[in-house]
């Protein structure tokens, strides 16, 4: 997964801060104070407030090309690149010796998917600056992207004739060699940056990912432990050693380090979908039901979240939050229509009465008009809506359409639901087979699978 890095603005706010520019002299102190209340706004998020302090700089400050650089970079971390842009190139143009706006412009650029103008700025530092290092691990890594390794590792290479010490250009090196499956070079340096840098936790994960890449998995365990021990309160570094763990099938470690992940940061949403699953696989189905909980409140739009949560809300016979969860997951995606059918299903069995069932057929016709027509779902969908008016006929039909079909996941998936079918007409022994027959298919792919499994369970049928 990718890690979340401080908005490029904070980084170059506090260089202005920690180490001063020429605009900042008469009134520095109302300068300082301003740019201070900047920092705050952008710690909170608050992009708009913060651009519009810059007006309150006093001149000549507020004129000065450090504080129009600055204020770009905020309105690029707002989004709002085309003003950012017109800024920096304002400031480029106005003065074409100096590299600071294009090295402003290219992280507007890269921000703002721009690769190919993003290239262009760095390479202008280049013509500046023939040998500006952090211009050449930039097109370094631009050319990683887009997969031109040749042109990666000359620049990578420029850098470590300068200085063979340098550890992103190490990096960089070594990712091209991975890209161009050259393992043993690869490997070398990455002994080599760890060597120099015992202590660089982006030492440890560069080379335990590339273990890892390749299958040692021993190894890449060792520079992970090694990542622990050196960075303990690293969210990212857990999630990632946790899904190792959970490669290597120690899912008990894995599910430690996952929670280990949410002790560092509980409002982060990642670790939560990692524990709830492997909760269910290891028992705990009342820590997962709460994990899925906690993980659709901080990911509402995470509907798989909300599919786990209605399963497990099914299991224990809370029919109307599993049809709640169920209904708003099928908001989330309107084209997974199983959830829809499982809201109908719930809802159906939340009660039973008239009003009830009237419900449950409208939202059912609603589901059934967006289902592709003469589909297995499709049959399926139209014999609940039949049954909410008492019109059991159909039943036979959908069993011999289920019997011929050869996708053995699809005939799963669809006998699950004659058991669910079965079980609201009261009809359990039925229901009972129809589960025995899923478990048959062995379809463990299926979202409906852990639930026929605990039911199976819960009725002594395994």
């Amino acid at each position: 997964m990718k890690r979340l890095r401080l908005p490029i603005t904070l980084f170059l706010l506090l260089l202005v801060l920690f180490y001063g520019a020429g605009f900042v002299y008469a009134q520095a102190e109302t300068a300082e104070s301003v740019l201070t209340r900047v920092a705050e706004l952008l710690s909170a998020s608050k992009f708009n407030e913060a651009i519009a302090l810059f007006d309150a700089i006093p001149p000549p400050e507020k004129d000065s090309s450090g504080i129009k650089l600055l204020k770009a970079s905020v309105l690029s971390s707002a989004g709002k690149y085309a003003e950012a842009r017109a800024i920096a190139e304002a400031v480029a143009a106005a003065e074409p010796q100096n590299t600071e706006p294009l090295f402003v412009l290219a992280s507007i650029e890269a921000v703002s998917g721009r690769q190919r103008q993003q290239q262009a700025a760095l390479e202008k530092i280049i013509k500046i600056q023939p040998g500006n290092i952090e211009a050449l691990i930039a097109l370094g890594n631009v050319s990683l992207q887009s997969r031109a390794i040749k042109a990666a590792a000359s620049y990578f290479d420029q850098v470590l004739v300068k200085n063979p010490r340098n550890a992103e250009a190490l990096i960089g090196l070594s990712r091209a060699y991975r890209m161009n499956t050259e393992w043993d070079n690869a490997e070398y340096l990455l002994n080599e940056l760890v060597r120099l840098y015992p202590d660089m936790v982006d030492a440890r994960t560069e080379r335990g990912r590339f273990y890892w890449g390749r299958g040692f998995m021993l190894q890449a365990l060792a520079d992970y432990d090694e990542a622990k021990r050196l960075a303990a309160n690293d969210y990212w570094i857990a999630i990632d050693r946790g899904n190792l763990l959970l490669e290597m099938n120690r899912r008990s470690q894995a599910l430690e380090e996952f929670s280990r992940a949410i002790q560092i940061n509980p409002a982060e949403y990642q670790a939560y979908a990692y524990t709830a699953g492997l909760k269910d696989d290891l028992g705990d189905t009342d820590g997962a039901e709460r994990d899925y909980a906690i993980l659709a409140k901080l990911k509402p739009d995470y509907y798989f979240a909300l599919e786990g949560l209605g399963l497990h809300k099914m299991k224990n016979e809370k029919w109307a939050e599993a049809r709640d969860a169920f209904m708003e997951a099928y908001r989330q995606a309107p084209n997974e229509h199983c959830y829809g059918l499982l809201a109908a299903i719930n809802q159906m069995r939340a009660d039973n009465r008239p009003e009830s069932l009237a419900n449950a057929r409208t939202f059912l016709a609603q589901v059934q008009a967006k289902v592709t027509r003469d589909t297995l779902l499709w049959y399926m969908v139209r014999l609940f809506y039949d049954f909410t008016s008492r019109n059991y006929l159909g039943e036979s039909d959908m069993i011999t359409r289920i019997d011929r079909t050869t996708d053995l996941t699809l005939k799963a998936r669809m006998m699950f639901y004659m058991a669910l079918y079965y079980e609201v007409r009261g009809n359990a022994s039925t229901a009972n087979m129809y589960y025995q027959f899923v478990a048959e298919t062995k379809a463990q792919t299926i979202p409906e699978w852990r639930l026929n499994e605990w039911i199976l369970a819960d009725r002594g049928l395994k």
